[in-house]
């Protein structure tokens, strides 16, 4: 064990010459014992690595790493404090400190929701999100060895592909369940209660009680927080998981005849469906051990989003439709989903009138190919065909606004070109680059089954490290060229 190497740091720290390879290792190997003993069962040993693990060099330099090289890493907390220079993260790794240690409130901004409402968001400080990364480095082992097998959502390696996967599983056959609960939980995030969360979750207690309580200020204002974890933070969505961890066994318990009633749960953060034969028993039976379980954690269902659906009427989940059509299950893209996403490209495209057509090409590719990439493992070809050309449209429309005095073949030729056979490309050529850029088309994305990871697995226990490396492997060959992220951005997930 590298207890002298991890747990003190070096003085006069240099950042740049760092040897992250073994810093992960180091880490990997402590969250591995923590999985192992809580399997065992072994609380105490499970808090005593804990305490390892959060006061190591490694894990405190991962921790930085973290929060400064996220999408959030420019957004500061209430103290305006952001760590750009390689000085700035050194000193920050050595600060992270349990003694003493005093969280500032959160900054409150609101974002809005798609139902006009808007959405709370608290940003903590710099410090703050790297202890918050740092304990939850301990807890995850924790969280994944303890997680209900069909909960994908804010977990390493599972995705909303998973989700809708394991819902083509309980839903395909001809004899599978036709009834659907979709259930909504109200405000999930502000409303878990916090003695829930300190009775509940094996971390440090005083630390935890610390962030919940908090605050957080608005318009130079501050509040208490009585309830919640706050939207924003690092932790919040790993504890509000654990705290929906659970479920799958409270229904288990209530209803032991599971398989012969259809009964499946599948859930992805806070948006969970249940299956079942009938839709009496779905509401008058199961709805009622939902409601008893998360009334222990402070939380309710909202009345307003939650329902029981026949499967020929269809459900909307995670930006898909799931419907049987004459007994076979399609999941598409919903309307919404396609909705919102045309309206974001249509955005774009009014608010970049007068850039470069090349410049416009670069900011709509990753929208394109984002949007497509997360629907290719649906029925989704005619779909994209259908927004590709609703792009043409606009893209036309644009075109011919710039140039009013202009004829349509002058514009044709500019913008539209032909590309391996295709016509009215809508295309870039960049003399500076010797080259060109093309717009992403939705239809070139390839259609392909996605497979889901299997029920039990922990990628910190041992006994699936194979099944992960096999399964790295596959990912990275099916991903499409044009999706695929660096071979090192897959070892972090």
């Amino acid at each position: 064990m590298d207890t002298v190497n991890t747990v003190c740091a070096p003085s006069g720290l240099d950042w740049n010459g760092i040897n992250w390879s073994r810093a992960k290792r180091q880490v990997r190997r402590l969250q591995t014992r923590i999985a192992k003993a809580t399997k065992e069962g072994r609380h105490g040993k499970v808090k005593a690595l804990q305490w390892l693990l959060t006061h190591s060099h490694s894990g405190k330099i991962l921790a930085v790493k973290r929060v400064t090289d996220n999408r959030g890493k420019n957004t500061p907390g209430v103290d305006g404090d952001v760590w750009k220079t390689s000085k700035a993260k050194a000193n920050a790794a050595a600060s992270l400190k349990r003694r003493g240690y005093k969280p500032l409130p959160l900054r409150r901004i609101y974002i809005p929701k798609k139902n006009g409402k808007q959405r709370p968001l608290g940003i903590p400080t710099m410090k703050d999100r790297a202890m918050q990364a740092l304990y939850w480095l301990a807890l995850e082992p924790v969280a994944e060895t303890t997680a209900d097998g069909n909960s994908y959502g804010f977990r390493p390696w599972r995705s909303t592909a998973d989700a809708a996967e394991q819902c083509f599983i309980c839903l395909a056959r001809r004899d599978s369940a036709q009834w659907i609960l979709e259930a909504d939980i109200a405000g999930c995030f502000d409303a878990i209660s916090h003695q829930w969360l300190i009775d509940n979750i094996p971390m440090d207690t005083p630390i935890l009680h610390k962030w919940l309580k908090a605050g957080f200020v608005f318009n130079n204002e501050l509040f208490p927080t009585a309830s919640g974890t706050p939207q924003g933070g690092i932790i919040s969505p790993g504890l509000a998981n654990m705290c929906l961890d659970g479920l799958e066994h409270a229904l288990a318990e209530a209803f032991p005849r599971a398989r012969g009633l259809k009964m499946h749960l599948v859930r992805y953060a806070d948006d969970l469906i249940i299956t079942g034969n009938s839709k009496e028993w779905l509401e008058h039976e199961v709805m009622p051990v939902l409601v008893d379980f998360l009334k222990d954690r402070g939380l309710r269902l909202s009345e307003e989003k939650t329902r029981v659906t026949h499967i020929t009427e269809g459900i909307d989940f995670l930006g898909w439709n799931m419907r049987k059509y004459g007994g076979k299950l399609f999941i598409k893209p919903s309307k919404a989903n396609i909705k919102a996403h045309l309206t974001k490209v249509q955005g774009i495209i009014k608010a970049n009138k007068t850039i470069k057509h090349s410049d416009l090409i670069g900011i709509l590719n990753p929208v394109l190919r984002g949007w497509a990439n997360y629907h290719r493992h649906s029925v989704a070809k005619k779909v994209f065909a259908r927004n590709d050309h609703e792009v043409w449209s606009m893209l036309w429309k644009w075109a011919k606004r710039r140039h009013p005095n202009k004829g349509l073949r002058w514009i044709m030729d500019k913008y539209f070109h032909t590309r391996g056979g295709r016509k009215w490309m809508f295309v870039a050529e960049e003399a500076d680059r010797q080259g060109e850029r093309q717009l992403f088309l939705e239809a070139s994305m390839p259609i392909r089954r996605h497979v889901k990871i299997k029920t039990k697995a922990n990628p910190h226990d041992p006994v699936w490290r194979e099944y992960f490396s096999a399964r790295r492997t596959q990912m990275w060959k099916t991903t499409p060229l044009s999706c695929r992220v660096p071979h090192g951005a897959l070892l972090e997930a």
